[in-house]
């Protein structure tokens, strides 16, 4: 990631560690032209063109994140946004659209144990087609309506397997000190399996012991698409959102199937 004002990195790491947003891969591959339609925004910090996030198309002009990576940089003040689908961020010569932000207005943490539900999604609108800058690129698709109740219920969640694209830092660094978690400018993927449902989340296992690849700092609001492989599909089943702290085990996605995230979408796109 490029370097912005030292104010201002010091203000998003700490954001980020509080509220543990991840979409970065861990144990993953150079993506490449695999996922063109995964890009990641841009905002510019004294003169300097600045990476942030990750996100997904889903219409010609509609571009999908996480919402607390929205809400944080409505609340730098940042004002023009721009969305890349550039398989490699370079500040100096990135292609880049222009768009509008637009978080959930339900932001935040609701429900029972106040966490619920946090409303965790945003689109960027963007100013024209992706196409025009991108020509050929396609839209990923959403799932139907408790998709992933319904897979539950006949036990088809059960080893089931899920890909995480986005840009950002790489699986932590061992060795003595501190840990560190090395950057990345290149988009990368990785693929989890199946761990537990909520209401709210599918918890997907990023533990590369077990053959799991996942997601770490730098690159919420990022897709996770439903399948692996030759089972890939081009349905988001979720944003990935958040995980465990040193980015070894768990990956937390925020499900797009649910009554919110669709009452939202919906006014952006036409739901499946």
């Amino acid at each position: 990631m490029c370097k912005p004002a030292v104010v201002i990195v010091v203000v998003v790491v700490l954001a980020l560690l509080v509220a543990v947003p991840v979409s970065a891969i861990t144990y993953g591959e150079l993506d490449g032209t695999r996922h063109p339609n995964v890009g990641t925004m841009v905002f510019e910090s004294n003169g300097v063109k600045t990476k942030f996030c990750s996100g997904t198309l889903i219409s010609p002009t509609v571009f999908l994140t996480a919402g607390h990576c929205v809400a944080y940089l409505q609340w730098l003040g940042v004002t023009q946004i721009w969305v890349t689908f550039d398989s490699v961020f370079d500040p100096n010569q990135v292609q880049l659209i222009a768009g509008t932000l637009h978080l959930n207005p339900d932001y935040g943490y609701h429900g029972a144990g106040g966490k619920s539900d946090p409303y965790d999604i945003a689109v960027v609108v963007l100013n024209e087609p992706a196409a025009n800058k991108y020509p050929g690129i396609q839209p990923a698709s959403l799932p139907t309506a408790n998709l992933f109740d319904q897979m539950a219920a006949h036990n088809g969640l059960r080893g089931q397997l899920f890909t995480a694209v986005g840009y950002g830092t790489l699986e932590p660094t061992p060795g003595g000190g501190p840990m560190t978690f090395p950057p990345s400018d290149e988009r990368r993927f990785s693929v989890s399996s199946f761990n537990a449902l909520t209401n709210a989340w599918l918890h997907l296992s990023g533990n590369d012991a077990t053959g799991d690849g996942g997601t770490c700092y730098g690159d919420s609001g990022g897709p996770n698409f439903l399948g692996a492989g030759d089972t890939e599909t081009s349905v988001i089943a979720g944003l990935t959102v958040t995980g465990d702290m040193k980015c070894f085990a768990t990956n937390v996605i925020y499900r797009l199937d649910t009554a919110s995230a669709r009452e939202f979408l919906a006014d952006y796109v036409t739901l499946p």
